[in-house]
């Protein structure tokens, strides 16, 4: 299965619509790695994110980013 790279923005104060870019699509994990990682540290400002998915197709990676997730439970030991 592929990595997919996105770009991912949301526009200001609606943090539940995002708008996805793909950029790049990669057999291996370690190029898409590095990859996001040289785009992150050429990045000026908050505007958008980078993420790397792994899913079968386009589809399902594009359906993994927009899913929304719930903010895991805080145990009293580790705040």
């Amino acid at each position: 299965m592929p990595y997919y790279l996105y770009k991912v923005s949301s526009p200001e104060g609606l943090d539940l619509v995002k708008n996805l870019e793909l950029l790049e699509v990669f057999d291996v994990f370690r190029d898409a790695k590095q990859r996001a990682k040289a785009l992150r540290a050429e990045q000026a400002d908050d505007e958008f994110i980078y993420k790397v998915m792994f899913a079968e197709n386009q589809l399902q990676a594009e359906e993994q980013l927009l899913e929304k997730r719930e903010q895991p439970v805080l145990m009293e030991h580790e705040r």
